[in-house]
């Protein structure tokens, strides 16, 4: 049986993430490959950048951020 995945308020340069589709605050954390055409030609996916996301917990829209600043 795996972990359960716990949603919190996040808080993004200071400021509190809201869901732009629902409004929700409560978020759970993933991170997504940033897959290029380039590297994938190459067999080489493993080595490409990394995007932290932040999923609403209550409709599922992804948030991505590159540069992740949040707590």
């Amino acid at each position: 049986m795996g972990s359960k995945i716990i949603a919190t308020e996040r808080m993004i340069l200071g400021n509190k993430l809201i869901c732009t589709v629902c409004k929700n605050d409560k978020f759970w954390e993933r991170e997504t490959l940033m897959n290029t055409k380039g590297m994938t030609f190459f067999k080489l996916d493993w080595a490409n950048k990394s995007a932290q996301n932040l999923v609403c917990d209550k409709c599922g829209f992804v948030h991505w951020f590159l540069k992740p600043k949040f707590s």
